[in-house]
């Protein structure tokens, strides 16, 4: 099978002595605008629908993700923090990844006001440009619209993507990043400028990293091999240009990590997520190998902490319904359409390797890591698997005379209505027939493809349409009960609750599910009066342990509270001796008690880091008089017993 390029797509085959074929006949040109125009209209009803999925009730969740949101609230008040991110306009200390997620959020809560809406709509809108990025890359690489339509449905369907593309963590721009760095890499790869195509690619591949750090690299060895097999330039040719791309990597990473370690420490927030005020070591511990390994200074969970690893943990109860529907799909359409390709159009080779590359490697690394691991980073995997079935079963389809190609969509049709069976299977309760439904359309639809050869036009048209259905329905039903599920906390999870967890850290799987856990601080009326009383003489209006107990307090204010400790509560920033410094210079005016993890709680890894936190709450404790409003211990530390 050969699956063409767009031109050669669009290019008439005439029958000889045939006018209703001639390619200017007048009802051939009005088949063709017809069909035109259907594709334009299922493409525009593609992203209209990705819109309002990602869009409708998202002011529901709230801050969502308290800690980011207090991050871009401080930004909108300070470009220094905004800048480099950090949790407090004051700049005490920036959020443990990179600030880029953080910059769009920051400028529209600078332009709108601090809401839900101005925290969370830039994140629906990276959602639908990822949409309408991967549904055009695809329809470029194989010269069909529908299949590039296909892919675009799959991935928005993902429940994983529903979650994320509606939440505040630097995933949705990630993935945006990275899709973006996979068009440009097939666009070098067809060879019309290739050297500015692959330095774009290596420059948004940059910008990703500067989102959440080392992930982003995942997808290095899917670019490289993409386009090291198949341009069409000689093999030193392709290395040199190989080599541009990593410098383009390289330079648009390395001028912001350069900025911040030589910028004088005393003059910027603290480094969060590091033991030693340094981003490489942000870069490379917690953010990087200690992510692999499980050796990661100062977090929570560790140890073993964050679930079994294994080849099965992308389909087991944490994972399964978040991403894991079309994967099998995936596999099998991709490796078979890649093997039906061999001797077809090098981009269409070069996007199935790419996409296969992207889904395998992703996969494995999540599924064996060993360091802190959440359900919703398999949102990474959602572009490959909608690429892979949008590229393949289109593919296959063309050639559905053949017996082993129609066997081959009747066997990846049963095998994805069989797991989605499964799957649904684990939520009994949770609409009980659905799974029936699911199961007996897909496995007749299965039997049908088989046979697609012998059926008329018509009649195989609604064949595909019962298989696409199947496929769908079950991650389409996950995706509506994310949209109507409020998320909050550091940890969403998308869809019905299945029991699962979060490995050792004993959070509920569900709608809403562990992102119960680690949430922001929710402060009263009268706490918050309390706070913003004479709030303009201090520089922070309060001190609390833990990033997600201090967010919820300047969120309410809208005034900088320092998160002492930064997420886990486990950074030394600031110290006993620089605590004690700001107070005696009055610079806080309260010290709010509880919340925050913080080393010596009983949640941290291997090496559960700095003890400040522990000493300075000790130090407050014994210090100053406690007080209590509305169930919640405050100090005055302008007031010493």
């Amino acid at each position: 099978m050969t699956i063409t390029a767009p031109a050669e797509a669009s290019a008439p085959t005439a029958a000889s002595g045939s006018t209703s074929s001639s390619p200017t006949s007048p009802s051939r040109r009005l088949r063709r605008l017809r069909g035109l125009g259907a594709e334009r209209g299922a493409y525009v009803g593609l992203l209209v629908a990705t819109a309002v999925l990602y869009l409708w009730g998202l002011g529901a969740s709230g801050y969502a993700n308290a800690f980011y949101s207090a991050a871009a609230q401080a930004g909108s008040e300070s470009w220094s923090a905004m800048f480099f991110g950090a949790s407090d306009a004051a700049g005490s200390i920036t959020v443990d990844k990179p600030p880029l997620a953080l910059w769009p959020m920051a400028l529209s809560v600078r332009v709108f006001g601090l809401s839900s809406w101005s925290l969370l709509v830039p994140q629906a809108l990276a959602g639908v440009a990822t949409v309408a990025l991967l549904t055009a890359t695809v329809r470029r690489t194989t010269g069909s619209a529908w299949a590039g339509i296909l892919a675009g449905a799959t991935l928005a369907l993902t429940p994983v993507a529903a979650l994320m593309f509606r939440f505040n963590n630097p995933d949705a721009l990630l993935v945006l990043l990275m899709v973006g760095a996979a068009y440009a890499t097939l666009r070098a790869v067809e060879g019309g400028h290739p050297v500015r195509w692959l330095a774009l690619g290596g420059a948004l591949v940059g910008l990703a990293f500067l989102t959440k750090m080392l992930q982003s690299f995942l997808v290095l060895p899917a670019l490289a091999l993409a386009y090291g097999l198949f341009a069409a330039a000689p093999l030193w040719r392709r290395l040199g240009h190989l080599l541009v791309a990593l410098v383009a990597v390289v330079a648009s990473t390395a001028w912001y990590v350069a900025i911040v370690e030589l910028w004088p420490a005393g003059s910027r927030p603290y480094i969060g997520g590091s033991q030693d005020d340094s981003i490489l070591e942000l870069t490379l511990g917690y953010n990087g190998l200690g992510r692999l390994t499980g050796e990661e200074t100062g977090s929570v969970g560790g140890g073993g902490g964050w679930g079994s690893t294994g080849i099965l943990r992308m389909f087991g109860s944490e994972n399964g319904g978040q991403v894991a529907w079309l994967v099998p799909a995936a596999l099998v359409l991709g490796v078979a359409a890649l093997w039906l390709t061999r001797r077809g159009s090098r981009t269409t080779r070069a996007s199935l390797t790419l996409w296969l590359t992207w889904l395998v490697v992703t996969l494995l690394t999540f599924s064996f890591m060993a360091g802190i691991y959440h359900a919703y980073y398999t949102v990474a995997l959602a572009p490959a698997i909608g690429a892979l079935v949008g590229t393949g079963a289109w593919g296959l389809w063309q050639r559905r005379e053949s017996v082993a190609v129609s066997a081959t969509l009747g066997v990846a049709t049963a095998l994805t209505s069989a797991w989605a069976f499964f799957l649904l299977d684990r939520t009994p309760d949770w609409l009980p027939w659905l799974r029936y439904v699911v199961a007996t359309v897909g496995l007749a639809a299965a039997l049908m493809v088989v046979g697609v050869r012998h059926l008329p036009r018509r009649v195989a048209a609604v064949v595909a349409a019962a298989a696409l259905l199947a496929a769908l329905t079950g991650p389409a039903a996950y995706s509506l009960a994310t949209v109507g599920t409020a998320h909050t906390g550091s940890i969403p999870t998308a869809g019905p609750s299945t029991g699962g967890g979060m490995g050792g850290m004993g959070g509920r799987g569900g709608m809403g599910g562990a992102g119960g856990l680690l949430d922001g601080s929710t402060s009263t009326d009268a706490l918050t009066d309390l706070l913003l009383d004479d709030a303009n003489s201090y520089t922070w209006v309060a001190a609390a342990v833990g990033a997600n107990t201090a967010a919820g307090y300047q969120l309410a204010t809208e005034r900088s509270v320092m998160p002492v400790g930064g997420f886990n509560g486990s950074d030394p920033s600031p110290t006993l001796a620089q605590f004690q410094e700001h107070v005696a210079e009055g610079e806080i005016h309260y010290f709010i008690a509880g919340g925050g993890m913080g080393a010596g709680m009983g949640m941290g890894g291997q090496d559960g880091g700095s003890q400040a936190a522990s000493e300075i709450s000790a130090w407050v404790a014994a210090t100053y008089a406690a007080q209590t409003v509305d169930g919640v211990t405050v100090y005055d530390l302008t007031q010493a017993v």
